[in-house]
């Protein structure tokens, strides 16, 4: 299933986007603040894709004007997630390539996720972490309407020996009315 806004397409994953994927996950601005290590090569990327990110619910944001993959959206439901208490819960997590940061495309990528797990799953509850010192990401979570629930310290990651604080963010989906903006 793919799920659209004004300027992407949310689709899944396929592993002619590893050239794309590599391009953009190879930055080691990018993995390292959430929690994973660079790709080392298309090849790696590829694997990555097929073991990873065809996860159900993680989605290529696609850029509907270059229909190219530029970083990942994804929501992990019930047991899929390590934030969740319940099945009717559910974690989102993303990143994006540093060509299109600030551009407000994630934020638009994740209202389309929220409002998704409103609207189609009747999820609950949402949850979100970044980790310290992402700041990127703590902005995109309080734009998007999360709200701090708690920090977690010693966090292992993706990156070996690595420990990091992890700040979780929630959002209550349960009688809300409210509008997100895909802005």
């Amino acid at each position: 299933m793919n799920l659209e806004t004004q300027r992407l397409i949310l689709r899944p994953w396929r592993t002619e986007d590893a050239p794309s994927l590599y391009r953009y996950a190879s930055d080691a601005r990018v993995g390292p603040c959430a929690g994973w290590p660079p790709h080392t090569s298309v090849e790696n990327s590829r694997q990555i894709i097929e073991t990873i990110l065809s996860a159900p619910g993680t989605y290529a944001i696609v850029l509907k004007e270059t229909n190219e993959p530029v970083g990942s959206a994804g929501l992990m439901i019930g047991e899929a997630s390590r934030l969740t208490r319940s099945s009717q819960e559910a974690e989102i997590g993303y990143w994006i390539g540093v060509p299109y940061w600030g551009q407000g495309l994630v934020p638009e990528a994740v209202a389309a996720l929220i409002r998704y797990a409103k609207e189609d799953l009747h999820l609950s509850t949402l949850w979100c972490g970044y980790f310290d010192g992402n700041e990127k990401s703590r902005r995109v979570q309080e734009k998007c309407g999360f709200v701090y629930d708690h920090s977690r310290t010693g966090m292992t990651c993706q990156i070996e020996g690595m420990r990091l604080t992890e700040h979780i963010s929630k959002m209550s989906l349960e009688n809300s009315g409210a509008v997100i903006s895909e802005n």
